[in-house]
């Protein structure tokens, strides 16, 4: 057996070698961490742009606690890979992010555009031509916590139900946005819809050309948020289109059904013994839309289940879609299977539940109700009332915090008071939207 020889080289190795290629998309950023910076100087210290720098560092790694930054303090690949000059320590990024959160809000989108615009991305279009604008909330489990903001979400869970909004079918994340778990699904929708169209419409513009398709499920079957969609369809700017899930509240589905069946002009589909299918088309009339609306209906009527089990009462499903797309080539069953499609974006929600691991650390931070944005270069990475403001002075719109200045782990740093939070939650609304 030959002799094993160690040698000790002249150089460190690294486990997470990815982090270059991160770094090499946090340079595109150059521009707007100047702006960061030079909005937020520090006397000496750490710079904010470092800060983000840093804290994307342990995000990409699945890495959402603090104090994780202190097992990089010595690795000098870490600094040189992300471009930090200066890498803070565990109190330094955590009262610099708890102080900085609703400063630094307002430059996410700005960084998430120039960073995809930059990249030319495939962000996947549909086979049809249309570039998917898929929007949803989920469900984060927070239970046995007292986290800000923790309530009880629609999916029986304490926790979260932040608003995702994903660009094409590859999943591409615009802005994940922090809700309190009792918050309605559709409420304060269109303050997200401010900033991620018009960010969707310049991304389509500069790279497939593509219109969009904004899918949605019932939770925000609203025509205030239709005619919120409808107005950013502006000359000179990417044609928006969507398809959002009708919420049949009241509708008598047993007397339709009666109904349905008694018309000789119903069409009935049977795919297997005990069950059938019809489906049919109405005309939507919303007011302060001028082009024509539809909503495709389908209903499910089982008199046997799939186990074969013969039911003593029907079973009624009825399901409905109020789109903007035109009937040719959209036919009923098209518009079925775009909805379908709207589904697989939910792979993109349990990444940041499992693969960012930042389920268990909502909270961590003390964002503001506003909500936070993540967004990267892939997919590892409500009906309201009121006239609609914009997101900066609904954000400003607080009382003078009372709060003692924190201190920053860096000597010399001047910081300002932390910024007020609004309580949690700010009213009770309906059941969330799923």
């Amino acid at each position: 057996m030959r002799p094993l020889i160690v040698r000790q080289l002249d150089y460190d190795l690294t486990p997470v070698a990815g982090l270059a290629l991160v770094g090499h998309h946090l340079n595109r950023l150059a521009p707007v961490f100047k702006q960061i910076d030079s909005a937020f100087a520090v006397k000496g210290g750490v710079a904010n742009s470092d800060i983000v720098r840093s804290y994307v560092g342990l995000l990409v790694q699945g890495k959402s606690d603090f104090d994780a930054i202190e097992n990089f303090r010595g690795d000098a690949f870490f600094k040189q890979a992300l471009g930090i000059k200066l890498l803070p320590s565990s109190p330094t990024l955590r009262q610099r992010m708890d102080a900085r959160a609703a400063e630094l809000f307002d430059y996410t989108a700005a960084l998430i555009e120039t960073l995809l615009a930059g990249a030319r991305a495939d962000y996947g279009v549909l086979p049809c031509g249309w570039l998917p604008l898929d929007v949803d909330t989920f469900a984060m489990d927070n239970g046995g916590t007292t986290k800000d903001g923790v309530g009880r979400t629609y999916a029986g869970v304490d926790g979260y139900c932040p608003l995702a909004s994903y660009l094409g079918a590859h999943g591409f994340c615009l802005e994940l946005s922090l809700r309190p778990g009792v918050q309605h699904s559709a409420l304060e929708t269109q303050y997200n819809f401010e900033r991620v169209i018009p960010m969707a419409q310049r991304l389509s513009a500069a790279g497939p050309k593509a219109p969009l398709l904004a899918r949605l499920d019932s939770g925000f079957d609203s025509t205030r948020l239709m005619c919120e969609l409808e107005a950013y369809n502006q000359p000179g700017r990417v044609k928006v289109d969507w398809l959002i899930k009708w919420n049949p509240r009241k509708t008598d589905v047993p007397a339709l059904a009666e109904r349905l069946d008694a018309d000789a002009a119903t069409r009935w589909e049977h795919p297997r013994q005990g069950k059938r299918v019809t489906r049919w088309e109405e005309r939507v009339h919303i007011e302060g839309i001028e082009r024509p609306l539809r909503r495709v209906l389908r209903l499910i009527e089982r008199t046997i289940d799939k186990h074969g089990q013969v039911l003593i009462e029907p079973e009624l499903i009825l399901e409905g879609w109020t789109t903007s797309l035109r009937a040719r080539p959209f036919d009923a069953k098209a518009i079925i299977a775009l909805y379908a499609d709207h589904g697989t974006h939910e792979q993109f929600d349990s990444e940041f539940k499992t693969d960012l691991d930042l389920e268990a650390a909502l909270g961590q931070v003390r964002h503001e109700l506003s909500g936070v944005r993540v967004g990267g270069t892939g997919h590892g990475h409500p009906a309201p009332d009121g006239s609609a403001r914009s997101a900066r002075s609904r954000r400003t719109r607080q009382a003078p915090s009372q709060a003692a200045p924190p201190q920053d782990g860096d000597a010399g740093v001047d910081l300002p008071s932390r910024p007020a939070h609004r309580a949690w939650p700010p009213h009770r609304a309906g059941p969330g939207g799923q």
